[in-house]
């Protein structure tokens, strides 16, 4: 049994040599079989890529509507705070908070006893001045005083009415009036309290005409070229409300500011917009939208571009089939489409798909698309 076992385990020590070399070079030929099926079926997949076609289209020149938001707080053309000229207790109020008021109307109204005395008092020494002069006059039409005892006593008179027109004037002020027509806001004090001098009352807004302020930045208001006041043909100005509806009236711009915000190249405008409606309140917010007209322009879809170190880049096809790598720059944006300023003219053939698979110098195999289908069935944004 121990003789049987030995023997089968000697047993491939005692193969033929030519055996074990037929075993190894059969080994050999299988392994090398699959390496040559493997660069083959690489090659193939080269080739086909190599082969595959890229979608080429051209700039257009075609007018274009640009449009720009900018972010914008609204404020009333007249926006004033009612304030106490003189110390009282509150007697009358005659508006409630959230009331229109035209000018004149009577709003607040200050106990105005102490006024009312020294106006009287006042009133007292100019008749006892006027009483001095008309005396002073007579004896010196009789030769009894001299003209310096005239012009003493006139000057009196005149001092005493002019305490007269001071305690008048006072007095009036313990009723306030409207300024001019407009909204009454919160009321900041209650009837009966005591005010003093310069204690805000109320504030009165006039909303007739908004003013509503954006910040441009510097290159955009070089572009725009407006001019205040004006209507520009060519531009249209809109405003967007905090549940993004449009604001039923058109605006203009009313006022640039003189300087710009050197920290963040920033200038501000001013659009005016009539409120007929009463809709619009001082302080709230919205997007002013800028659209402007570009007529010619040379438009292309944004997925033909590709970016490189902030800089925007298309692939060009000369006549010849070579690609040429050239940089544009964009003058204007749009959901799916680029308005080129400068680096293509209108009719130049671009690489539209396929971007990531050529090379500048490479000679591809094309697929031409008309500008017209390419812009009707614009989806995505750019690579």
């Amino acid at each position: 049994m121990k003789r049987f076992r030995w023997y089968y385990l000697c047993l491939p020590l005692l193969l033929p040599i030519s055996t074990g070399c037929d075993f190894i070079e059969h080994t050999y030929v299988s392994l090398q079989s699959k390496v040559e099926g493997h660069e083959v079926e690489h090659e193939e997949e080269s080739h086909e890529e190599h082969a595959h076609k890229v979608v080429v289209t051209a700039a257009v020149a075609k007018d274009v509507t640009s449009t720009q938001s900018y972010v914008c707080q609204i404020h009333s053309c007249r926006h004033i705070e009612i304030r106490a000229l003189e110390m009282g207790y509150l007697e009358e109020i005659s508006v409630r908070e959230g009331q229109a008021v035209q000018q004149g109307d009577s709003l607040f109204r200050i106990v105005p006893s102490l006024f009312q005395a020294r106006l009287d008092a006042d009133i007292a020494e100019a008749q006892l001045a006027q009483i001095e002069f008309n005396n002073a006059k007579k004896l010196y039409d009789q030769k009894v005083v001299s003209e310096q005892e005239v012009a003493l006593a006139q000057a009196k008179l005149s001092k005493a009415q002019a305490q007269v027109n001071l305690a008048q004037a006072e007095l009036n002020f313990t009723n306030i009036r409207a300024p001019f027509h407009g909204i009454i806001d919160r009321l900041h004090h209650q009837q009966g309290s005591l005010v003093s001098e310069g204690d805000v009352l109320t504030t009165l807004s006039d909303n007739s005409m908004m003013w509503v302020y954006f910040n441009v930045p510097e290159a955009r208001y070089l572009q725009y070229g407006l001019k205040v006041g004006e209507l520009n043909p060519a531009m249209e100005i809109e405003l967007v409300l905090a549940d993004h509806s449009k604001f039923g009236q058109p605006g203009k711009i009313g006022a640039i500011e003189a300087d710009f915000n050197n920290e963040t190249g920033n200038i501000a405008f001013r659009a005016d917009f009539p409120n007929p409606n009463g809709l619009l309140r001082h302080g709230q917010t919205g997007n002013i939208l800028i659209h402007q007209q570009l007529p010619n322009s040379v438009v292309i879809p944004q997925r033909a571009t590709f970016e490189i170190l902030a800089k925007r880049y298309v692939y060009v096809i000369g006549e010849d089939g070579i690609i040429q790598q050239r940089e544009v720059t964009i003058k204007a944006e749009q959901d799916d489409i680029f308005v080129i300023d400068q680096g293509l003219n209108a009719g130049e053939r671009i690489v539209l798909e396929g971007v990531r698979q050529v090379r500048a110098g490479e000679h591809v195999d094309f697929e031409y698309r008309e500008p017209g289908e390419v812009l009707n069935n614009l989806k995505n944004r750019a690579e």
